[in-house]
């Protein structure tokens, strides 16, 4: 028996409230947040405000696997769509849509409450945060289908992300140069497309027309504090934008230097999609032949067949080359893969091209 049986009991009481106030909080926490993620796939827009950073670090919880914080963010914060989001992953629509749900069952089973983590907390999940705000750029900047290729409010949505999570973690040099690699690409944003709403290649395009306001802003984020030691992935991307945002031409492109960058960056994330850069970056340097050999061992490879700017570059490759027939094949594969009508109508007047310039086989 205690020695005071009123206040031992009074205190047993206590915490017993607490408890019970602490598990229902956490239940509506949690409750608020599946609300919050499945009332997001019913809507047309991003979530608004600058509480939109603070979900995306919730969405970003270690409870879940890395792919599906970022998927799962994509989906509720950003307002992607499921296609969208398989795009992006290089997967097909039905994997990723089970991914959403088993992201949203772990939510529940984990407990996991709707809160701003905290410090430590937070720093574990700017990984996958920065990763989200970069996949919800490249769908606004080159959008997975549809008859628009920007989506010029994703790309700025983006941007404005990346901004506040560098105000959260200045001292972090990847999201300095996340911010820096966004506004280095979207600075070209006028040049992207023509009047009739037709694709624009970047050698083609008008860099008088630049934001240079943008790409000076950027090239200041980059030249404030030097990164110490091996650069990180999005600072390697950066510097690489930052080739092509102050060269006076295309053939003027620090090549040689984009393609040491690109091969460095390979090291390190061992990502196909980065493989194919390099290639075509290669092809700048050493030539047309050397770019194809590359781009032909990705193709081998099969990672990327069902990617269309695999084939798209290899058919240009080919058409450098003067092999038509060929080129002609693997531009009809890309057509065949192609998401959006600005995409389409470029590839298909590529193919016109090298198409008129096939000898018939005469039958028989």
């Amino acid at each position: 028996m205690p020695d005071r049986p009123g206040a031992w009991l009074t205190t047993v009481a206590r915490r017993r409230a607490i408890d019970r106030l602490r598990r229902n909080a956490m239940r509506a926490d949690r409750e608020d947040l599946v609300a919050r993620l499945e009332a997001r796939e019913q809507a047309d827009e991003p979530t608004s405000g600058d509480d939109q950073l603070a979900l995306v670090l919730t969405c970003c919880h270690p409870a879940l696997a890395p792919e599906a914080r970022v998927a799962l963010t994509l989906r509720s914060v950003a307002g992607l769509a499921t296609p969208e989001i398989a795009r992006a992953f290089l997967v097909p629509e039905p994997t990723m849509a089970q991914r959403l749900v088993r992201a949203k069952r772990k939510i529940r089973d984990a407990g996991i409450a709707f809160q701003v983590p905290d410090p430590q907390e937070r720093d574990e999940r700017v990984g996958s945060v920065c990763a989200v705000i970069y996949l919800v750029f490249n769908e606004g900047y080159s959008a997975s289908a549809g008859d628009d290729l920007l989506r010029i409010d994703l790309c700025e949505e983006a941007i404005r992300l990346a901004e506040l999570l560098e105000q959260l973690v200045p001292e972090d040099d990847e999201v300095t140069a996340l911010t820096a690699l966004l506004q280095l690409i979207h600075s070209r944003r006028a040049t992207r497309l023509d009047e009739r709403g037709d694709l624009v290649l970047l050698d083609q395009q008008d860099r008088s027309r630049w934001d240079h306001e943008l790409v000076a802003r950027a090239v200041a984020r980059l030249d404030a504090e030097p990164p110490v030691g091996p650069m990180g992935p999005y600072r390697a991307e950066a510097e690489i934008a930052r080739r092509h945002a102050v060269a006076a031409s295309y053939r003027e492109t620090d090549w040689a230097g984009i393609l040491t960058i690109y091969r460095a960056l390979f090291e390190a994330v061992d990502s196909p999609v980065v493989a194919l850069n390099a290639a075509v970056a290669l092809a700048m340097v050493d030539g047309p032949d050397a770019g194809l050999a590359a781009v032909d061992r990705l193709a081998d490879e099969g990672g990327l067949d069902g990617y269309h700017l695999l084939h798209s570059a290899r058919a240009d490759l080919l058409r450098r080359l003067d092999r038509p027939t060929e080129a002609a094949g693997a531009y009809r594969r890309a057509l065949a893969l192609v998401g959006t009508s600005p995409e389409r109508r470029f590839l298909e007047r590529r193919l016109a091209e090298v198409a008129g310039t096939v000898t018939p086989v005469p039958e028989g």
